[in-house]
């Protein structure tokens, strides 16, 4: 049966768009008036999602008056780092709050799959972690992942990497059971100091998704995103 909750990584403090944003949480950085975060849940809400954690930190409060217990029928709930704990360590602090698994996405990206497929997915091959992987013509901004054929994560590579790639899209499936079978430190980050680390381990794979794709991490895509996510279908949900 489809999962219907998700795990939200909303707590990092956008230092790359210092300037350009100030005051402010990176995911609620404003599009035409509308935190970005807006824009995530509302995909999430057409993607049938009913339940959402928050992991906030930076200035949490920002996030919490402006979303409250409810958004679109999904319920809100919070998962308050009192200092910061990484992407991995959010996630950690968070399980107790989730079923035995759940969707995990990052705070900062829009990447608009079809949930259902992945999940489905992630089911058959009966894996501990599936990531949304993306193909992109210039993978020299991101880090790329290579699986085989079967869709099994064989590696990692370093941004910087010419040329046509898949990168992780910061949309997973994880079981909770998976966060129990590893000593982790604190805080710890859940791309390096697991994925990159574990994959020869654990049931790690990725699947190639199709949607609309933004990472606003940087003032040029934070620009974009103000050009483009009005213009996106969810934005009349």
């Amino acid at each position: 049966m489809m999962i219907k909750e998700c795990l939200i990584l909303a707590g990092g403090l956008g230092t790359r768009l210092r300037g350009v944003i100030n005051d402010i949480p990176k995911p609620m950085a404003p599009i035409s008036g509308k935190p970005f975060l807006e824009f995530l849940l509302r995909y999430l809400s057409s993607q049938g999602m009913e339940r959402i954690v928050l992991s906030v930190g930076y200035l949490k409060e920002k996030i919490i008056e402006h979303f409250g217990s409810n958004f679109m029928g999904m319920e809100i709930v919070y998962s308050v780092e009192e200092e910061p704990l990484g992407t991995g360590g959010a996630i950690l602090k968070a399980r107790d709050l989730l079923g035995e698994a759940f969707f995990v996405l990052n705070g900062d990206t829009l990447f608009m799959i079809d949930l259902r497929e992945l999940y489905e997915f992630y089911a058959r091959k009966c894996a501990d972690v599936v990531i949304a992987l993306r193909k992109m013509e210039d993978c020299s901004r991101y880090g790329s992942v290579v699986i085989d054929q079967d869709g099994r994560i064989k590696g990692f590579i370093e941004k910087g990497k010419m040329g046509e790639c898949l990168i992780n899209g910061g949309v997973y499936v994880v079981s909770k059971g998976i966060l129990d079978k590893v000593n982790f430190p604190v805080p710890f980050s859940w791309e390096r100091d697991f994925l990159e680390r574990y994959y020869e381990d654990f049931n790690i794979y990725g699947l190639l998704c199709e949607g609309y794709f933004i990472d606003i991490g940087t003032p040029e895509d934070y620009g974009r995103a103000n050009d483009e996510l009005p213009r996106l279908d969810i934005i009349c949900l």
